[in-house]
């Protein structure tokens, strides 16, 4: 009996195609956006979570925070590098290393071609609190950190955009008023945690960027530190000790505000991941909302197809059809429809997530267990709408259907 039902339900959708992909065109739509949704949502996540990975496992970052001084001005006291030297001797037992940095955007010039980017001064503790390697030549050396030699490492965007093709190395970099040698291409790290690019910058030790930038190697005050904790330190334990010991270094007397900011990459990520994840499942919500539309499209044009086979129904009636045949017949040619429908709007969301991957520059992440639930819930959609214009049919009197005009 459900074997006849199923080949009825498919012939009938077969003399009126064009209806029946309407009907399904709704459970298509909220399938489809269901898991495109998902899918978008959860390769955004490993986006965020991969470029704040990019900035290492264990770093944390310190800024200077605003203060009102009393003409009622914002301002930030920067960081000395004596400050940067006592924190790494109050917090040894927990950072490994603290690297003082000190950031301008410059303009830079190699024969006819110019860009636009970001220096940074750095010190020794630079590499071992980012772990950034050289994909080409050298680190600064010891006694180049020292003496401010006018050397420098740029990123793969700054390589493309001054070079092209060429070799950088041994090459003059005009930046601001200083020649800089370049001895080293930084690996690639692509896009940062909030969306900027990590390779377009350029490198110098610390008194070469002074010189270049401000033109006196006696100013020495930068406006980020980095840290990064031991591998073993607990960062809950980590915080309450570095803020203490960040008030002793910047002289924040008890009961003043802290002037600075300490922000754990970790604890970023967590938040990031959360609220994109909160996101996903909003939208993913809001879009399910459309299979309810495309469940009230099937249940209206079942009504009609009721209304339109009312003497097909009263014949196979009074030829002996049972009642709960009548209602099968009907019930699983909308299940059909709506399974149709959601099996075909996640063949269309599995391309239409791959196409917007690739156009958002994304992972591409196709969630199956989600297209599983989607599809299942598309099946009960069919049940739960059809099932009112099934009843109705299987209730119909046969002597009044066959009279039906």
């Amino acid at each position: 009996m459900i074997l006849n039902a199923f080949m009825l339900a498919f012939r009938q959708i077969r003399r009126n195609f064009l209806r029946a992909f309407l009907t399904m065109l709704g459970v298509i739509i909220g399938v489809g956006a269901v898991v495109v949704m998902i899918s978008i949502g959860n390769g955004t996540t490993k986006m965020i979570t991969d470029r704040i990975s990019s900035l290492g496992s264990n770093l944390l970052l310190v800024f200077p925070a605003r203060a009102m001084n009393p003409s009622g001005a914002n301002l930030r006291r920067n960081f000395s590098l004596q400050e940067a030297q006592r924190l790494q001797a109050l917090t040894q037992d927990y950072i490994q290393a603290v690297a003082p940095i000190l950031q301008s955007s410059v303009v830079l010039q190699f024969q006819s071609q110019n860009t636009t980017t970001q220096a940074q001064g750095v010190t020794e503790g630079f590499f071992e609190v980012t772990q950034w390697d050289s994909s080409e030549g050298r680190d600064f050396e010891e006694n180049e950190y020292r003496v401010g030699s006018n050397v420098c490492l740029i990123g793969e965007s700054v390589r493309k955009n001054l070079f092209n093709e060429s070799n950088p190395l041994g090459q003059k970099i005009r930046l601001n008023n200083i020649v800089c040698e370049c001895i080293g291409v930084l690996e690639s790290k692509g896009q940062g945690g909030m969306g900027n690019d990590q390779d377009d910058v350029i490198l110098l030790p610390m008194k070469a960027f002074l010189r270049s930038v401000s033109g006196n190697n006696s100013l020495f005050f930068v406006n980020r530190l980095m840290l990064r904790a031991k591998d073993n330190a607990d960062s809950t334990e980590i915080l309450p000790v570095l803020t203490q010991a960040l008030r002793e270094v910047r002289n924040v007397r008890v009961g003043e505000k802290d002037s600075f900011e300490i922000m754990d990459t970790k604890q970023i990520e967590q938040t990031l991941t959360s609220t994109t994840k909160r996101l996903t499942g909003l939208l993913g919500m809001i879009a399910g909302v459309s299979l309810i539309v495309g469940g009230i499209g099937i249940m209206n044009i079942m009504l009609v197809s009721v209304t339109e086979r009312t003497k097909e129904i009263g014949t196979r009636m009074a030829i002996g059809a049972l009642q709960s045949e009548v209602l099968m017949q009907f019930l699983i040619e909308s299940i059909t429809l709506s399974s149709f429908g959601g099996l075909i709007g996640i063949i269309w969301a599995f391309f239409a997530s791959l196409g917007l991957s690739y156009y958002m520059e994304i992972p591409f992440i196709f969630d199956v267990p989600t297209a599983i639930v989607a599809f299942l819930f598309s099946a009960f959609i069919g049940i739960l709408f059809g099932y009112l214009p099934a009843r109705r049919a299987s209730k119909l009197n046969p002597i009044d259907a066959l009279r039906h005009e």
